[in-house]
């Protein structure tokens, strides 16, 4: 026990000692990100088979390298008359397949819309082809029982740029 609070002060100790970290500002992390080259990005993406172009951003000189993402609306469905029991248990399986999903890199964000209208969510999927999209988007569970449908469209977005 004692092994135990004396690594934790230690430790305590050790973090309080690090030099002060400075500020990072986004721009830095996306011109940090571009120094491991461009090319070499596109490069990546290509082989990846996703589509992309670039351009010279003419204020920073930065090359954008923009990426085709595919965004699914998720609405509501033909069946949506489900016990709340069973409403709950597909809400917790949907919750799980969407975490999956951003955990295996497959989306980068899913999230509900703030009103209760036939659109409910949507989730942008970072993946070569619609196809790929539409069938992930397909193995939600509350697509599977009809309580959501999903429409996907094409959505071009600066790679790496941050939500703010």
């Amino acid at each position: 026990m004692n092994f135990i609070k004396l690594t934790l002060v230690i430790s305590v100790v050790a973090i309080s000692c690090k030099p002060e970290i400075k500020n990072v500002y986004v721009s830095d992390l996306i011109n940090e990100s571009q120094q491991i080259s461009a090319a070499k990005q596109i490069a990546e993406l290509k082989k990846e088979g996703f589509e992309i172009f670039d351009y010279i951003d003419e204020t920073s000189g930065d090359t954008i390298i923009m990426q085709q993402y595919f965004m699914a609306f998720l609405k509501s469905g033909p069946n949506r008359n489900q016990t709340k029991a069973t409403a709950d248990s597909l809400q917790t399986l949907h919750m799980a397949h969407l975490s999956s999903m951003y955990e295996k890199g497959f989306a980068d964000i899913s999230g509900p819309f703030g009103d209760d209208g036939d659109m409910r969510g949507i989730t942008i999927y970072n993946v070569p082809t619609m196809k790929i999209a539409d069938s992930l988007a397909h193995l939600d569970p509350m697509v599977k029982a009809g309580r959501l449908i999903i429409e996907i469209k094409p959505w071009w977005a600066g790679k790496g740029f941050p939500l703010r």
